[in-house]
């Protein structure tokens, strides 16, 4: 991990540097500009990246003459993990990392990767919107060097396999299966009897190519964005987690934008929220029709109610070593009875 940290700090000072001599030779204003990195692991067509291109086109419609913003996708920048990094240090100003990662930085992550969080995606969007859920987890890295400044939709994650098709938590047992670098999701593969493989998203496609893995979780863009879908042919709707992507930005460069401006930036990160949401939906169900018709993959509609009882213990163990989460945990149930699922 070391070494990759520092080969992507290496390559992103490699970066600064042909950036400093090409403006060598120009001094106009443009060139004057500050620029402002955002890196992430999607493609360019991911709604993601449409997402942070729009942020793009506004911030620099707004401040154009001070920013001048790039997005990295696709994991130019390094993994998710040396991202994270790399924005805690300032060496980039903001960059997308999933939930699960951002548990190892703050315990208050751990809530929203507990397994059957939300009872539908109606109670997880309006508990995602509510700032006095995630204020308090949102501003809890500070001490770290970042903070979340928007959430984004990453759907349901469920189970997809190469060979075997998955319709209950036994059929789990003696699969390895990619899960997500934390502790919790760790700990959900274990109640389903199943082996937890920890690895960094881009490693995903070679393990189970090569079958070291049996299989991963995740949404459906992972089958048609990232070719998942080429070696598995099972994908399985057990809905074990809704777990937001989080666009996390560094504390000095936040806290060193006038007022003006960061307003001006909050209005931006709204903006990436809205329309990676909007973008979502669509992408979603051309993954679906792309996975089923062109890469042959299989979809599954399991009974999700063996698999809930068998996560129903993360719960309460949650609570009892986190009991400030209790508050943010009970306002998410109350969303959870104002939208209940919809499954018979």
């Amino acid at each position: 991990m070391k070494k990759r940290f520092r080969a992507a700090a290496l390559a992103l000072s490699a970066t600064l540097m042909l950036g400093a001599l090409a403006g060598c030779g120009n001094s106009s204003a443009a060139d004057q500009r500050e620029i402002i990195r955002i890196g992430h692991n999607q493609s360019t067509n991911h709604p993601t990246h449409l997402a942070l291109v729009a942020f793009e086109e506004f911030i620099e419609s707004k401040l154009g003459d001070k920013y001048d913003v790039e997005v990295f996708p696709s994991e130019l920048l390094g993994s998710q993990n040396e991202m994270v990094q790399l924005t805690q240090t300032g060496a980039i100003n903001f960059c997308v990392a999933s939930n699960s990662l951002l548990e190892t930085f703050s315990d208050n992550y751990t809530l929203f990767n507990l397994p059957y969080l939300f009872a539908s995606s109606e109670a997880y969007h309006a508990s995602m919107d509510d700032e006095a859920i995630t204020g308090p987890i949102f501003e809890s890295t500070k001490q770290a060097g970042f903070e979340a400044v928007t959430w984004l939709d990453a759907g349901t994650r469920n189970f997809y396999t190469v060979d075997k098709p998955i319709e209950t938590p036994a059929d789990l047992k003696g699969l390895k299966i990619r899960v997500q670098q934390s502790p919790t999701n760790v700990q959900m593969m274990s109640l389903l009897g199943g082996s937890a493989t920890p690895m960094g998203f881009g490693d995903v496609y070679t393990a189970l190519q090569s079958k070291i893995i049996d299989g991963a979780e995740n949404n459906e863009m992972a089958l048609t964005d990232n070719g998942h879908g080429d070696v598995c042919k099972y994908y399985s709707y057990d809905m074990h987690q809704m777990i937001p992507d989080i666009l996390i930005g560094n504390i000095a460069f936040l806290d060193g934008l006038s007022e003006e401006e960061r307003a001006v930036f909050d209005e931006g990160f709204e903006l990436v929220n809205q329309v990676q949401r909007e973008e979502w939906v669509t992408a979603v169900e051309n993954a679906k029709d792309r996975a089923e018709n062109e890469q042959g993959v299989h979809f599954i509609y399991p009974d999700t109610a063996p698999f809930q009882v068998a996560c129903a213990p993360m719960h309460d163990a949650m609570l009892e070593q986190y009991p400030d989460l209790k508050p943010i945990y009970d306002a998410i149930q109350a969303y959870n009875k104002q939208y209940p699922s919809t499954e018979s």
